[in-house]
């Protein structure tokens, strides 16, 4: 299994936790869709150094995914906010297309890594989970990014995801997981492709869903299904801390969060669990939990 942060290098180096190199739709193309009324959903955006001069970031690209669920706080994983180098910058943005706004700031403002961010996303403050990473069974891997709500209102529109309440998904069990229906979304690479140079994941930077269907619960993950033949499609690289929705009570719950898979992203997206004691213990600072 590899973690899902955005990287365009081989399958193999994808499974370390700093990315060396980043690329430039999204979700798997099996299935998928482009989700652009899912303003809650956002890519993550850093600013770093890349050239063994940390005096100023030379660097931007967008990283993970995420969740807006409240005005100012944006849902992500731990493991897409650890190990950079120090002057790393987070921005969040909820743009359909992060990538070629990236590519316009590009032009724009050559040598600026920090107005090219800008030009797409909002700097926020990270918040990682101080025990990150944790044992197998519960491995923390959340984080969020704060936010300045009155820009953050002012440049997007957006309802903030609902939460889970307490043990919601244990309490539905199997049985009723099977029956909800569930979507992923996020801004990832596409499924893996063979080409002469081995294996690539194509694509990523755009906001994209897919229908995913559950597979299997236990302490702190949700195992859902991204077979093609059952009419899912699924999370790749880049679709780190992006939402896992499911239909709960007739009402839309952002019940996990993205966090790794098969590394040629075609069968599992395992998904941490956002309705734990765990994960709510760690929200609750940040955001009024139901």
């Amino acid at each position: 299994m590899t973690s899902v942060r955005a990287f365009a290098v081989t399958a193999a180096a994808c499974a370390t936790v700093l990315a060396t190199t980043l690329p430039s739709s999204a979700i798997n193309s099996y299935n998928a869709a482009p989700a652009p009324e899912r303003t809650e959903v956002g890519a993550l955006v850093a600013t770093w150094d890349d050239d063994g001069d940390p005096a100023t970031p030379d660097r931007a690209d967008w990283v993970c995914s995420g969740t807006m669920i409240d005005a100012d706080t944006f849902l992500t994983a731990a493991h897409c906010t650890s190990d950079w180098p120090e002057n790393v910058r987070f921005y969040v943005s909820l743009d359909q297309d992060v990538q070629s706004g990236l590519d316009a700031a590009a032009k724009k403002y050559p040598g600026d890594p920090a107005a090219q961010a800008a030009a797409v996303a909002m700097r926020g403050t990270a918040h990682t989970h101080p025990d990150y990473p944790g044992p197998a069974s519960d491995t923390h891997d959340i984080a969020v990014i704060q936010l300045p709500a009155a820009e953050v209102k002012a440049r997007w529109s957006f309802t903030p995801a609902t939460l889970p309440t307490a043990n919601q998904l244990g309490k539905l069990g199997p049985q009723g997981l099977n029956a909800t229906d569930w979507l992923v979304a996020g801004y990832g690479t596409q499924e893996a492709v063979n080409g002469p140079g081995g294996q690539t994941h194509p694509g990523g930077g755009v906001r994209m869903k897919a229908p995913v269907t559950f597979n299997a619960l236990n302490e702190s993950w949700a195992r859902l299904a991204m077979t093609a033949p059952q009419g899912n499609g699924g999370a790749c690289y880049g679709d780190s801390g992006g939402p896992n929705f499911a239909v709960l009570g007739g009402k839309r719950v952002l019940a996990a969060t993205t966090i790794t898979g098969d590394t040629p992203c075609y069968a599992t997206n395992v998904t941490y669990r956002l309705d734990t004691p765990g994960a709510r213990a760690f929200l609750s600072p940040f955001v009024k939990l139901p």
